[in-house]
């Protein structure tokens, strides 16, 4: 075979290498998505559970009080926002009560990014210069949108593979 019909052939053969990754991508990649957040929800929950591991505990507890005007415990407080985070992590994980994890996840993200709103001199040094905590916080953003597409596929939006290429 000449290098000229080798080099003809080629861009063909990468189509067709590209339509299967991305049928694999269209049914999987999602779950995939769901599966990292449960991960992340249930470690980052499982460390609230022991008092002074998580490096997020004392902006979680800051938070939690300005969000309960100072009447619950911050203790108290701390152990909820790890059961809920590790519920969602479970939840997410098994892929059983979706709908119920996603809703759990929605409270627990205006909790998450609430900082930004009531704690913004300890998020950013400036204008376009978070602090670390705020870096914590601002990367939330990420997690809330793949909550979205993890929520949209639950609902039942699918992925679908247009074999033609249209870009």
């Amino acid at each position: 075979m000449t290098i000229a019909i080798a080099q003809r052939r080629l861009p063909v053969a990468y189509r067709h290498a590209e339509v299967r990754a991305a049928e694999w991508l269209a049914r999987h990649s999602i779950s995939i998505l769901r599966m990292s957040l449960g991960v992340i929800f249930l470690g980052f929950g499982v460390l609230k559970f022991v008092p002074g591991l998580s490096p997020a505990e004392p902006l979680a507890a800051r938070t939690l009080d300005i969000l309960t005007l100072g009447l619950l415990p911050t203790q108290v407080g701390l152990i909820g926002v790890a059961t809920l985070e590790s519920t969602i992590g479970v939840l997410l994980l098994s892929g059983r009560w979706l709908r119920l994890a996603l809703a759990l996840l929605a409270v627990e993200l205006i909790g998450i990014l609430s900082p930004l709103v009531l704690l913004p001199g300890e998020m950013f040094r400036g204008l376009l210069a978070p602090t670390l905590e705020g870096q914590y916080v601002l990367k939330d953003l990420l997690v809330a949108a793949a909550g979205l597409v993890v929520a949209a596929r639950t609902l039942g939006a699918r992925l679908v593979v247009d074999a033609r290429g249209s870009r």
